[in-house]
């Protein structure tokens, strides 16, 4: 199904946001995912659906100052 991650359209093969993160090789570290502009939390991953046209933003923290 075609999604837009970080802005960038893309063919994916996942049906949720757990899987989607292993199918971009997003495992371990720490990560935060908007699905939709709203903030999908780690423990809701495996049960939250990805679904055709969806927008999704994996966000990394970074330190600033």
């Amino acid at each position: 199904m075609l999604v837009t991650i970080n802005g960038e359209q893309r063919e994916i093969q996942s049906a949720s946001v757990a899987a989607l993160m292993a199918e971009l090789d997003c495992t371990g570290g720490h990560f935060a995912v908007a699905l939709n502009y709203d903030v999908v939390p780690r423990g809701k991953w495996d049960e939250t659906p990805v679904a055709a046209g969806d927008e999704i933003e994996i966000l990394t923290p970074r330190q600033g100052g």
